[in-house]
């Protein structure tokens, strides 16, 4: 089983607002950093999607993966098993539901360990997806985060 080490960040400028995600991967002697900012999003979501593309990202099946994160809303919302409960329960009232949907389709196909890490606080790969992410989100050509900004109204002009 490939051992897989990802470490991830979100941030946002605002929050609401323009945002972006930072990924440092690493298994053996490989290396991998991933990163996208987007015009209008909340750090949450963003912390939520750098982990779900990660794993996304896996080419193996089956691995065994540690993820660094300084989310508690994340570590804890998987670590704790809320997630679980949220999904039992239709995720009724919850947000983000459209990532947690997404991120409970990958993460099954790995074996994976979540661990949260203190933010800011000198880790060298957590401070490298923390650059990334702000990186990202101080962009151009940000992209639309479809789940955040679809407001679910209908275009009274489309036939």
């Amino acid at each position: 089983m490939a051992k897989i080490t990802i470490y991830t960040d979100g941030a946002a400028k605002g929050n609401p607002g323009n945002g972006g995600y930072g990924v440092v991967m690493m298994s053996g002697k490989h290396r991998k950093e991933l990163s996208e900012g987007f015009r209008l999003t909340t750090n949450n979501r963003m912390e939520l999607l750098s982990v779900i593309v990660a794993l996304e990202s896996i080419k193996t099946a089956s691995a065994d993966v540690a993820v660094f994160s300084d989310s508690k809303y994340v570590v804890d919302s998987v670590e704790k098993g809320w997630v679980f409960g949220w999904q039992k329960k239709g995720f009724k009232g919850k947000k983000n539901v459209d990532l947690w949907k997404r991120f409970l389709v990958i993460y099954p196909k790995h074996s994976v360990k979540f661990n949260w890490v203190k933010g800011h606080a000198g880790n060298v790969f957590n401070e490298r997806c923390d650059e990334l992410a702000v990186d990202a989100a101080e962009g151009t050509d940000l992209l639309v985060d479809q789940g955040y900004e679809q407001t679910g109204e209908t275009n009274l002009f489309d036939s």
